[in-house]
């Protein structure tokens, strides 16, 4: 017999374990020491009201963790993690989370429910087919050992230790993508003391920009102004970024397969394509 709840009173050390458990035989090995994982949740809004559990004999044995921000003008739920550890699977345990959390939407007036999950993740993609979530985009990540990288500086680079919002509006004109929910604005400006902000100006006019984790490695945003392309500007950049961050390999997770000129300059500068992911969203109202 298992019980649902809310994790208000599920303290973070409880998570983070069952959040390893439930992991240590994923398709894709997860890296998530403690601290990793309390960044993890602030970045991406994470609620606890709103996150569900299933406890056996007071343990936790699944959870959905759950942020919640504006998506698309629309208030959202956003999956930041789904797992049940290894022996309670196939017991119909998220299904059963997955129904109370619609319960949560529906009584919170939420309009959608947004998630992200590997494409060769067959089981959990048909899930969530079946529950009503439909396919927006298709995503791809990419990771670069910072050995293989030839560095090239052409131009200064300026640092900040925040982005304001007037900024933001101009930058995200520099976009050929929308970032997904992990690497937005909000996402950012969650957790902006835990970054690197890499600016390139021609005078008083910003013409690139990149971001990065100062440890991870996490790369959620690098654009430039598309009158300036083709310059040198993005490589000196990934350079800077490079230069200012512990790990020895870097990522940028969830670029828009859709966005060929950013996938062909990732390819050129020896990153290396990792895993796709879909985009999902079920709508709820």
């Amino acid at each position: 017999m298992f019980v649902y709840k809310t994790l208000e009173n599920t303290n973070v050390e409880i998570l983070h374990q069952a959040f390893i458990s439930a992991f240590s035989d994923y398709q894709v090995k997860i890296d998530m020491p403690l601290w990793k994982f309390q960044q993890m949740l602030r970045r991406r809004g994470y609620v606890s009201s709103i996150s569900l559990g299933a406890f056996k004999n007071e343990e936790l044995v699944g959870f959905v963790l759950n942020g919640f921000r504006n998506w698309d003008g629309s208030p959202t739920f956003y999956d930041i993690g789904t797992g049940v550890i290894g022996e309670y699977r196939k017991q119909g345990i998220t299904s059963a989370m997955l129904l109370n959390i619609r319960g949560l939407i529906k009584e919170k007036k939420v309009e959608q429910y947004l998630l992200e999950v590997i494409q060769t993740n067959t089981s959990a993609v048909e899930l969530y087919t079946k529950q009503g979530f439909v396919t927006t985009r298709n995503l791809s990540c990419f990771s670069l050992d910072k050995n293989k990288y030839k560095p090239m500086i052409k131009y200064k680079v300026q640092h900040v230790d925040r982005i304001n919002s007037t900024t933001w509006e101009q930058l995200s004109k520099f976009w050929d993508y929308k970032p997904s929910w992990q690497n937005s604005i909000d996402s950012i400006n969650a957790a902006t003391d835990t970054f690197i902000h890499s600016i390139i100006h021609f005078d008083d006019t910003i013409v690139g920009y990149g971001i990065i984790d100062k440890k991870t490695g996490d790369i959620p945003q690098i654009a430039v102004n598309k009158n300036y392309r083709r310059k040198g500007i993005a490589r000196s950049i990934v350079t800077d970024l490079l230069n200012n961050t512990e790990a020895y390999r870097v990522g940028l997770l969830n670029v828009d397969h859709e966005s060929k000129s950013t996938k062909e300059f990732l390819l050129s500068l020896g990153f290396e394509y990792t895993l796709g992911q879909y985009e999902m969203i079920l709508k709820l109202l």
